[in-house]
């Protein structure tokens, strides 16, 4: 039996893993933690809950207090707003997440699961996937690329010191579900994108670049590749992504667009720059540089030694996020509500 503590557990994919493992015959003891405590209704009711801000400077003896006796801790906190203030941001994602693993190793704990992503890799090929080995120094000019590689920098020294603690890094694509509709939506469309329309209503083209492309995986998938790792306790980096690869086609056809009108990548760029700057939109130009450059992930490892398989495809993990966009669906949970 294992006792499990997932920090961050009240967002996407906190949300999803603790559906997972409230149902998981094996995990004797569930730990969450979360800023904001959400109401104790389903999947929220099957963990006992602690309330923390990993930035604060109280986190590291918190969080020790609340890993003692764990077995595994799973570390999924992490902020991407408001993306005009990086040192806020940086304070959540890089001290949050150092104040977890030090607080672990304080714990006793011996196995860490930490939620990195595509965004740690360097810039890379989209014409072939390339495997876990592939520079893990992120997008330069992407915040979240720079504060996944800086946790992973700084993970590389950590496990020197504390050989016996053994250290899962999941690098994943971008996590769809329907629940995670109304958080997506405030994350990256902002309040001026009709979402309501969107599939419903259909689009005579999509303004897109060529070279975009990304993976995606659905949040339930993701999560059972954390609980793989937690039974398995599989060190070093694990890729986790659904087939195929999406472009253009795919989201315009996602939307219900007749077609993709092509446009350059720095132009592109520039129009998502524009609009950050003026406060339109909250996506930086950053997502634009890490989606057109972030190397498509090769999922062997994950296949042949964690044994996932994702239920399903990309395609289909879009479709149902778009159709929740459109019926602006959402959870309990601060992070998922409505509002």
């Amino acid at each position: 039996m294992t006792r499990i503590a997932v920090v961050g557990a009240s967002g996407n994919v906190g949300t999803a893993l603790l559906s997972r493992l409230a149902s998981a015959p094996d995990v004797e003891d569930l730990t969450a933690i979360a800023r904001r405590v959400p109401p104790a209704v389903p999947p929220y009711d099957s963990a006992r809950w602690v309330s923390c801000n990993v930035a604060a400077a109280e986190a590291r003896s918190t969080l020790e207090d609340a890993f003692h006796g764990a077995d595994t801790i799973v570390q999924l906190a992490w902020t991407i707003q408001p993306s005009h203030d990086e040192r806020y941001l940086r304070r959540i994602n890089v001290g949050g997440s150092v104040a977890a693993f030090d607080a672990a190793a304080a714990a006793g704990v011996g196995h860490i699961v930490y939620a990195s992503s595509v965004g740690t890799y360097a810039p890379g090929p989209k014409d072939h996937p390339v495997d876990e080995s592939w520079p893990a120094t992120g997008v330069s000019s992407s915040s979240y690329g720079r504060h996944k590689a800086a946790v992973e920098s700084w993970l590389d020294d950590w496990e020197t010191r504390h050989p016996d603690v053994v250290v899962t890094r999941i690098r994943s694509g971008l996590a769809f579900q329907r629940k995670a509709a109304s958080e997506i939506a405030r994350l990256f469309l902002g309040p001026f994108v009709p979402i309501s329309l969107l599939g419903r209503v259909p689009l005579p083209f999509l303004p897109l670049s060529r070279q975009l492309a990304f993976q995606a995986v659905h949040a339930d998938d993701l999560a059972e590749a954390y609980l793989l790792a937690v039974r398995t306790r599989l060190g070093g980096a694990v890729n986790i992504a659904a087939d195929p690869v999406l472009g253009p086609q795919d989201l315009a056809a996602a939307v219900r667009a007749h077609g993709v009108l092509p446009v350059p990548l720095r132009l592109l760029r520039g129009f998502a720059a524009a609009t950050w700057h003026l406060r339109l939109q909250p996506t930086s130009p950053g997502w634009v540089d890490l989606a057109g450059s972030a190397p498509v992930m090769d999922t062997t490892r994950a296949r042949s030694e964690l044994g996932w398989q994702p239920r399903l495809s990309s395609v289909e993990a879009l479709q149902e996020l778009v159709a929740g966009l459109a019926d602006r669906a959402s959870a309990p949970s601060p992070p998922l509500a409505a509002r």
